[in-house]
């Protein structure tokens, strides 16, 4: 067995998938998947268009969140049982309505930063579903992703490719900026943590501080969000592939950030906090990995 498993805590009625994968035991930010890369795709670097506004990219994305985030969130239901749950309600809940009239309680006027756990194919649109996301969202995502198959998705939920080292500190100043500029017009930030997925993973991850930095920087609110699992039985057997687990969101209480202490500190207690939150909505009662490496 994995020794991440081995020590692993739950909370009693918390599914634990069989751990089918030889998943490492050391670096949490391997990638275990080797996508195809057969797409052509601009050159992530300092002339890349990272802030594009213009009325054409709006009007794609807009017509994307409808045609395509909105049908596969259904299509989720079907094939995963995706529902939500807020935490401290017994209610599971099988659409978002309800998780959009909680939301309204807190003053999410700016924005907010979501993250999660990076733990399946769907599990941004797992994600943005839950809180209905609009197309004045944008995720932070591997630049290499954006030549492979899901290209098209990638780019209509509105991801932005992190540009990677050689391509320069212009390439990096110009996608801060445009994160500023998203910023500034109160958009929505989706980012994992965790930077790669592992599959049906059920540990906690260690962090990345990216997330945080920016919930300092921009004085934007952390909505922490777990992705759980619950075991395929009866005619879900028949909707989905047997040795997937089907999924429920639980979302947890906007984290705010206290710009009045020093930025290290505070991203550092943004973490540690987030972290935790996640485990709780996870069910983890003792995670095997460390919050940050």
């Amino acid at each position: 067995m994995n020794k991440r498993y081995k020590d692993l805590k739950v909370t009693a009625g918390t599914y634990v998938p069989p751990v089918t994968t030889d998943y490492p035991e050391e670096e949490p930010y391997v990638g275990l998947y080797q996508p195809v890369y057969d797409r052509e795709f601009p050159p992530v670097d300092g002339d890349y268009p990272y802030f594009d506004e213009s009325f054409r990219n709006r009007w794609r994305m807009f017509w994307g969140y409808i045609f395509i985030l909105r049908p596969l969130g259904w299509i989720l239901r079907i094939k995963y049982g995706l529902r939500w749950q807020i935490e401290g309600e017994k209610r599971w809940r099988r659409t978002s309505c309800g998780v959009r009239r909680w939301l309204r309680q807190f003053d999410l006027s700016c924005g907010a930063i979501t993250v999660a756990n990076h733990c399946y194919r769907h599990d941004c649109a797992s994600v943005l579903t839950t809180f209905h996301a609009s197309f004045h969202t944008r995720i932070p995502m591997f630049a290499p992703n954006f030549r492979t198959k899901d290209q098209l998705f990638l780019t209509l939920v509105g991801g932005i490719p992190i540009p990677e080292a050689e391509a320069g500190l212009s390439a990096m100043k110009a996608f801060n900026g445009a994160f500023d500029e998203y910023n500034k017009r109160g958009y929505w930030f989706h980012i994992f943590p965790e930077a790669r997925r592992w599959d049906w993973y059920k540990p906690l991850r260690p962090f990345q501080k990216g997330a945080f930095t920016m919930a300092y920087k921009y004085n934007k609110p952390l909505l922490p969000f777990a992705v759980t699992y619950r075991p395929r039985t009866g005619l879900w057997r028949l909707l989905g592939p047997k040795d997937e687990p089907l999924t429920q969101v639980i979302i947890g209480a906007p984290i705010y950030p206290d710009t009045t202490q020093p930025r290290a500190v505070e991203t550092e207690r943004l973490l540690q906090l987030t972290h935790e939150t996640i485990c709780r909505l996870a069910g983890i009662e003792h995670n095997t990995w460390p919050s940050q490496l």
